[in-house]
């Protein structure tokens, strides 16, 4: 099985390409779409009943606006307790189609191949940005240098939503920590990351072009706040005073 878990916030207008994109790349599949809706007021539910109809999936969210990182914390915790198979994956992307979903069938063949976690990459030979603002690339490149200079982490994109995750990984991270995803905001994937490699993950990443151009809407990341999570993060998980794994792991 495959569990698709797409965390969406007034994606109404993307989720129609969305749907066409996923089943293009990953036909006759057996898969379960997880959306775990962060609040959206466009009529973002409605549409998933209609375009999905006929497709196993479910929407998780309480009608309030927390973040994503409490979105896919809502969805992974709704998978580990209804995945029955250890070799069952989770699938992570974005609703707004920028991630690339022409890569999904290497992602999946690699994750076959023994790979706990997959990750598309930008930074990867063959990857890159298409039509993002200056900004934004700014903050990507300062903060995986400075992830990657602190936490001697090998690994060269850090935040993408963009994964495929292994059953048992999840399992285990879950074992070794107390919570699974604290970070409400766009940090989440970084902190998961984190406790991915802490729990011995063998991680591979695949190139990837991230078109923004093909999104509807705007970003729902904010900079400025970004930025300083970013920072606040990096000082808290350094000197040990959050993410901190069980005393037995």
């Amino acid at each position: 099985m495959i569990y698709f878990l797409i965390p969406i916030y007034n994606e109404s207008s993307n989720l129609q390409q969305l749907a066409e994109s996923l089943m293009q790349a990953a036909p006759g599949t057996d898969k379960f779409y997880v959306f775990s809706d962060d609040g959206s007021s466009d009529g973002s539910q409605k549409m998933i009943a209609e375009i999905f109809a006929g497709q196993k999936h479910i929407v998780l969210g309480d009608g309030s606006n927390h973040g994503p990182g409490y979105a896919f914390n809502t969805g992974f915790e709704w998978i580990l307790q209804h995945a029955a198979d250890e070799s069952d994956l989770i699938v992570t992307l974005e609703a707004d189609n920028t991630s690339d979903a022409a890569i999904l069938p290497d992602m999946l063949v690699i994750s076959g191949l023994g790979y706990d976690l997959v990750l598309a990459s930008v930074y990867a030979q063959g990857g890159g940005f298409e039509k993002t603002s200056f900004f934004r690339k700014l903050l990507s490149n300062t903060a995986n240098l400075f992830f990657r200079f602190f936490f001697n982490v090998k690994v060269q994109t850090l935040s993408s939503f963009y994964r495929v995750y292994r059953l048992s990984l999840l399992k285990k991270i879950k074992a070794s920590y107390p919570v699974l995803i604290e970070e409400s905001g766009f940090l989440c994937m970084l902190e998961i990351l984190l406790k991915a490699i802490h729990c011995h993950a063998r991680i591979l990443e695949v190139p990837m072009m991230l078109r923004s151009s093909k999104r509807k809407g705007k970003s729902k990341m904010k900079i400025m706040r970004t930025s300083f999570s970013y920072m606040r993060f990096l000082l808290q998980t350094y000197f040990g005073k959050r993410h901190k794994p069980k005393k037995d792991s």
